[in-house]
């Protein structure tokens, strides 16, 4: 009686844990073009392109231009890793996921704290681009 009591305490434990793992794991996030406001009447794709680096520049993001309207932003914190790509032109701008290690990702899931970043990537990405 003991060892199936024993068998169902450390079942429970470990349904417990598969059940809280996968609370953690969510829809990932991209934005899906983003209107650029600026106080400019008009702004060049070298201009948003620098402010879009200078907003990354903010969350420790490294920046890579591999072409023009195209930015890659990695962010590695604490073993994790995450990488964000960013299209953009003179009107609009999207991120979206491209790679990351350490976050679960399983095709359309993602841990949490991925959505977490690319939302303040976003939000600094308009406050750079609104002092334009």
């Amino acid at each position: 009686m003991r060892l199936n009591r024993l068998k169902n305490v450390v079942a429970a434990v470990g349904s417990a844990a598969l059940i809280s793992g996968c609370a953690l794991l969510v829809p990932v996030h991209n934005v899906e073009s983003q209107p650029i406001s600026t106080s400019k009447p008009s702004v060049t794709l070298d201009e948003v392109g620098n402010a879009i680096v200078r907003a990354g520049a903010t969350l420790n993001l490294q920046m890579q231009k591999p072409g023009p309207g195209v930015i890659t932003a990695t962010y590695s914190p604490r073993g994790m890793s995450a990488t964000m790509e960013v299209r953009y032109d003179t009107r609009k701008y999207s991120i979206t996921y491209k790679d990351s290690r350490g976050l679960d990702y399983n095709g359309s899931q993602i841990h949490r704290i991925y959505n977490s970043w690319a939302q303040n990537f976003d939000n600094r990405i308009r406050e750079q681009l609104s002092m334009l």
